[in-house]
């Protein structure tokens, strides 16, 4: 069954703050091994990224269920005319509910409000070299046509 035949089941929406918790347990899809966040964190984090004008976490919904996510952040530009750009991170699906359009439709919602927002442009970056993830992406209407590169700081190991 394609998405177009669940549209009055499934909508995409900015998060809830009654649905921090649900988030929370469909993050787990995303990373299972990494830490988990308390509820009253993530509730005053989602409120800091609520604060940058257009940015939010976006949610896929099935029947009220939270299936399917994104967190996007409009950032503020100089060049381009003054135009913004948007980041895209955090993208999960539910593994139950993989496969079936929902994910897909979180992005490309997502990036409909970013064009609405005069964005330039779109980006995420993946750390997953599994040939279906860069699939998924490409599949969604994203190109992989930059080098992308990270800095992370390591955590100090106890002696």
């Amino acid at each position: 069954m394609d998405i177009h035949d669940r549209r009055e089941r499934f909508e995409v929406r900015g998060l809830r703050e009654q649905e921090i918790v649900d988030l929370l347990a469909l993050y787990r899809h995303l990373d299972p091994q990494d830490a988990e966040t308390r509820p009253a964190d993530a509730l005053a984090r989602w409120r800091a990224l609520k604060t940058l004008a257009g940015s939010d976490i976006l949610v896929g919904c099935l029947e009220g269920r939270l299936v399917a996510s994104c967190t996007m952040v409009l950032v503020p530009n100089i060049t381009r005319g003054g135009r913004s750009y948007a980041l895209i991170e955090n993208v999960v699906t539910d593994g139950a509910y993989r496969q079936r359009g929902f994910g897909r439709a979180v992005l490309h919602a997502t990036a409909e409000r970013a064009w609405e927002a005069g964005c330039y442009k779109v980006m995420l970056m993946t750390g997953s070299k599994r040939p279906e993830v860069h699939r998924f992406y490409e599949r969604a209407g994203f190109v992989q046509n930059k080098t992308g590169f990270q800095m992370r700081r390591l955590e100090r190991r106890s002696e």
